[in-house]
């Protein structure tokens, strides 16, 4: 059975919630092949190799697909859910141009009060 190919998941791994998210798609993923996991907060160097700002990767997903394009937010989530059959549907719903804005909104403003929380938020 061939693989697909590798991704890279820019996430935050010293949040408890991104952490657990992480561990449910692996399981969901039948542990993930082809996903490779970077945490953001001991990558600064690289992340700005791909030109994104550290800060900027706190606050949102960030996801590289097989030929290096970067895409973020729900974007990012869309195009990890679509590499799991059981997510697709989800992915698909996300997508929907009423839904995408209004998930988006409600996303960013979530990673505002969780990083303002842990005291993380410049």
């Amino acid at each position: 059975m061939s693989h697909p190919p590798i991704v890279k998941v820019y996430y935050d791994a010293v949040c408890p919630i991104c952490r657990r998210e992480r561990r449910r798609y692996e399981r969901l993923a039948g542990g993930a092949p082809g996903v490779v996991w970077v945490d953001v907060t001991s990558h600064e160097a690289h992340l700005r190799e791909r030109g994104i700002d550290p800060r900027d990767a706190l606050r949102s997903l960030y996801v590289e697909d097989e030929r290096g394009r970067l895409c973020d937010g729900l974007d990012a989530y869309i195009l990890l859910m679509r590499r799991v059959p059981v997510l697709r549907p989800l992915a698909w719903l996300i997508g929907l141009p009423g839904v995408k804005p209004l998930l988006a909104r409600g996303y960013r403003h979530w990673v505002r009060r969780r990083l303002a929380r842990e005291g993380r938020l410049d």
